[in-house]
């Protein structure tokens, strides 16, 4: 999409977490850049005594260059990671990659499954009784809606990195949970991405309203001289102007037999780094955006 949009000159207000190592004057990215999920989620886990990472991923884009920073970074703090494994996006077997799991005997798989591969993934780890206490996992691509699908029974305890839980503790996000619910039913769930779409709107407006005008050039530059922020959900968000990111909080989250995802640990808003220019190891590493 990034070509067609800055070909014809619009705008894109994406809403979702991705492998960051690009940044466009046409597209506002409203979800995570990898300084604002996978570094931090690494950082806790070494800092909580996890050693040994197997990185399991499906076959695309995000997965492939997350694995690239992880790689690099686990490098640089001295652990180490036994195992690398990609699922092609409509694999329902995992037994071959279960074997190569347990082979490697991790104490945390770092999962960037998307997909119907979640699914097909956790419930088979679960008919063979795995739990959190026999294979951690640290996801990023599972939120409240994907914990519903697998089942908060698999996934109990396991950890995951966002921005943005349904249990947030801001006022904001008390009346947001409660407008969604009343808009598509008391049994929906809210999420990061969901959140992140709905920042975009007040963003776009702040900066409609800033630019007095709808054009998408005139929007742009009113983003880029700066100040558009919005008391969102997951607290206070501005955009960057230099690189059309949001600097917004990091929340790493523990699954409860109830389905919820609680914040175990919260940053101060982080200034994005999507192409992680401010980390020595991944300048070291020289890690380039796959095509």
């Amino acid at each position: 999409m990034k070509p067609v949009f800055e070909e014809y000159g619009n705008l894109l207000w994406y809403p979702v977490q991705y492998e960051g190592m690009e940044s466009s004057s046409n597209i506002m990215y409203t979800g995570a850049a990898p300084n604002q999920q996978i570094v931090p989620a690494i950082d806790y886990l070494i800092e909580n005594g996890y050693t040994k990472f197997f990185l399991l991923g499906s076959d695309y884009v995000f997965p492939r260059t997350a694995n690239m920073i992880i790689n690099a970074q686990c490098d640089a703090k001295g652990v180490e990671v036994v195992g690398e494994e990609y699922a092609q996006m409509d694999q329902t077997d995992f037994s071959s990659i279960i074997a190569k799991i347990e082979a490697a005997d991790p104490d945390v798989i770092i999962n960037t499954l998307n997909g119907t591969g979640n699914l097909s993934f956790f419930k088979q780890m679960s008919e063979k009784n795995y739990t959190a206490a026999d294979y951690m996992t640290m996801s990023f691509s599972i939120a409240e809606e994907e914990v519903k699908t697998i089942g908060a029974d698999i996934l109990k305890d396991h950890m995951v990195s966002w921005n943005y839980y349904m249990t947030t503790d801001t006022p904001e996000n008390e009346e947001f949970v409660a407008a969604y619910k009343a808009a598509y039913g008391e049994d929906r769930v809210t999420s990061d991405p969901a959140e992140a779409a709905y920042d975009a709107v007040y963003l776009w407006k702040a900066a409609v309203e800033k630019a007095g005008s709808f054009d998408a050039a005139d929007v742009i530059a009113a983003v880029e001289e700066g100040g558009i922020t919005f008391d969102a959900p997951e607290g206070t968000v501005e955009i960057d102007g230099e690189n059309h990111h949001l600097i917004k909080p990091v929340r790493i989250g523990v699954i409860d037999e109830n389905g919820s995802i609680n914040t175990v640990e919260e940053t101060e808003p982080a200034a994005p780094d999507p192409y992680l220019t401010t980390y020595d190891w991944a300048v070291a590493a020289n890690i380039q955006p796959l095509e």
